[in-house]
């Protein structure tokens, strides 16, 4: 999940944990994605992990509704341990997963990334497509390594700063929403300090957050007819609004970019 789908602002930096988690989860459950992301990024970051069309054990964490972990079942001969800790998210994947030619290779939890539950060295590859933000990059990738194989690969997608400096408005608001954010030769640096071998980074394009936006756009009216007198409602859909809008103004400025390790 992008860190734009649990994080919104207002004119105080309001932070998404103040937002009903349940209005959330509803308003995402039936999206495709919950972060921006194409099938082409995810085939590229299988490639660099060396796991296209290989008998691979994955976690995916942070899955939400499951946009690129049927990406990894398609691309890779695997199985796949996908976990989120939004129940919305788990039963709408679900029933995906059911209806799908995957449900005997995909294995899907309600998890907190706090408390996973696996073996130590059990995974080829660790998944986290917009969701590492939940616990932090650092934390994040100190943290999964213990599931990792000796030789066995990380890949995360991170929001990122492209330019030495950012205009006020845009660089204000994200490190109040996300103060992690950081410049890519740093989140390279921090990936190496946590005891991998940088493999490959790669910017996503501009269609991947529209892949991502014109969704939550097009949702919008039908989510509002939902909640027709709910403040909270009409507050979170203004924000991905004013979202968008940042993005449309400022994303010469950041975005996401793909970091692909190998444990050490």
């Amino acid at each position: 999940m992008g860190i734009i789908t649990f994080r919104v602002m207002d004119n105080k930096h309001k932070v998404i944990h103040e937002f009903d988690l349940t209005l959330i989860g509803d308003f995402f459950k039936d999206l495709n994605r919950q972060g921006p992301g194409s099938e082409e990024v995810t085939h590229l970051a299988l490639h660099f992990a060396e796991a296209l069309n290989k008998d691979v054990r994955i976690a995916d964490i942070g899955c939400g509704t499951g946009g690129q972990t049927f990406l990894l079942a398609k691309y890779t001969d695997g199985t796949i341990e996908a976990s989120d800790f939004m129940p919305e998210f788990v039963t709408s994947f679900q029933k995906k997963i059911d209806n799908s030619p995957y449900a005997d290779r995909i294995n899907l939890r309600e998890l907190s990334m706090l408390d996973l539950p696996y073996k130590k060295e059990e995974f080829d590859v660790l998944w986290a497509e917009g969701s590492i933000y939940n616990i932090g990059y650092k934390k994040g990738l100190h943290e999964f390594k213990k599931f990792l194989k000796p030789g066995g690969f990380i890949a995360v997608s991170e929001a990122s700063w492209f330019t030495e400096s950012q205009p006020e408005e845009i660089f204000t608001f994200w490190n109040n929403e996300y103060p992690e954010i950081d410049h890519i030769g740093n989140k390279v640096k921090q990936m190496e300090e946590a005891g991998y071998k940088a493999v490959a980074h790669f910017i996503l394009p501009e269609e991947c957050w529209w892949n991502y936006f014109n969704p939550i756009k097009a949702h919008i009216p039908e989510f509002l007819n939902e909640y027709p007198d709910n403040k909270q409602a009409k507050e979170l859909t203004e924000q991905f609004e004013g979202e968008i809008a940042l993005y449309e103004k400022y994303h010469a400025y950041y975005g996401y970019v793909f970091y692909i390790g190998q444990k050490i």
